[in-house]
């Protein structure tokens, strides 16, 4: 007998806005399996997660070797379901299950075409020669498979273009779930701060642009520091990653004071976002998640037009887009910010964890015939 559905991600991680996604799908339903290539976090006690055979390998460990092995692994998965929500950026869209019965739908929601396949001027990962050399088997397989019968949503327009040029096959937009509601919830993020957090954040400049995301290279943190410096205002870089070396570097080379603040807690972002002069987002994103979030605290945004960023910030009301990809266009927006004003903007709770998980319920809902 079928049970009422899974719930499939790629690879699940400790932290990541592909798995906040997941932790809704989760909540939204609650008696459905998962499955994924592997657990890395253990985000769901009491909850059956089934992994892949690559758990059991090295490859686990190197997401670049086991690319080409994940094709293969998702088809003819053990189980029998009524319906498969998929949480992809990769290959996770291929799964199948050898016991589906008929009826069977599977929705597909969508945070990218794996970007280092279709799209490696984003993404550095594939200008490897690895990655050059599979791409183009890779990319006729994942287009055959993509068109084989799914309902897909985008969490972006932009990503939605890119998922028919990509696959030939259309998408609703169902934008991810933000934390707006908790965020807006406090009046003064200082206040929820510990002793040391506050001694921190005092220390900072009274005026600073703030960039803050993980500290790898497409996100351009590197671009925040070129662009107050341009600007002459101080800057304020938050995160944590593999680019943390660099930007120390960079920050050092400034001419403007440039604060690094490795790994801070959730409260202390809020209260940075709260702080700041503007939040400065210039990755070309698929979405953008921290420049939703900086306006649910209520600071003021620059965002990069070419990707999904753009898409829900009100020009001149909350924020301002800058159209040219280049950083004297970032250091130019710093600059005009002054005629935006500074407040919560009540818009973003549309984008809350709440109402994504009701667009979620509608849309397999109205797949399956429950709706």
């Amino acid at each position: 007998m079928a049970v009422p559905g899974i719930l499939v991600h790629e690879w699940i991680a400790r932290d990541g806005g592909s798995e906040k996604v997941l932790d809704e799908f989760v909540r939204t339903f609650p008696d459905a399996d998962v499955l994924c290539l592997w657990d890395d976090a253990d985000r769901y006690p009491g909850r059956t997660v089934h992994e892949s055979g690559l758990a059991r390998t090295p490859l686990r460990r190197s997401k670049a070797l086991a690319l080409s092995a994940m094709p293969y692994v998702w088809r003819r998965r053990p189980g029998s379901y009524d319906f498969a929500l998929v949480s992809s950026h990769c290959f996770a869209h291929h799964v199948t299950f050898r016991g589906a019965p008929s009826g069977f739908e599977k929705f597909v929601y969508v945070h990218t075409p794996a970007r280092y396949l279709w799209n490696p001027e984003l993404d550095d990962r594939g200008a490897s020669a690895a990655v050059r050399c599979a791409a183009p088997p890779l990319r006729a397989l994942d287009r055959r498979r993509a068109r084989e019968g799914a309902h897909f949503a985008a969490n972006s327009d932009f990503v939605r273009r890119r998922i028919e040029r990509s696959w030939d096959v259309e998408a609703r937009v169902i934008f991810p779930p933000v934390e707006t509601a908790r965020i807006s919830s406090v009046p003064d993020w200082r206040d929820e701060l510990s002793a040391a957090e506050s001694a921190l954040l005092e220390g900072l400049p009274e005026t600073f642009v703030l960039g803050a995301s993980r500290f790898v290279p497409y996100k351009r943190l590197d671009w925040v520091i070129r662009a107050a410096d341009l600007a002459g205002v101080p800057a304020v870089i938050a995160g944590s990653g593999p680019e943390e070396g660099r930007l120390r570097q960079l920050a050092d080379e400034a001419t403007v004071p440039v604060h690094v603040l490795a790994r801070p807690s959730d409260a202390l972002l809020y209260a940075l976002y709260q702080q700041a002069h503007v939040y400065v987002f210039p990755a070309v994103e698929d979405f953008g998640i921290m420049p939703v979030e900086a306006r649910a605290a209520g600071a003021r945004v620059v965002v990069n037009a070419l990707g999904g960023a753009g898409e829900t910030v009100a020009e001149g009301v909350d924020g301002l887009c800058f159209r040219e990809d280049r950083v004297e266009a970032v250091a130019e927006c710093i600059a005009a910010i002054d005629g935006v004003p500074k407040g919560r903007n009540e818009a973003v709770a549309a984008l809350s964890s709440e109402n994504f998980r009701q667009h979620i319920r509608d849309w397999v809902g109205e797949g399956i015939g429950t709706a």
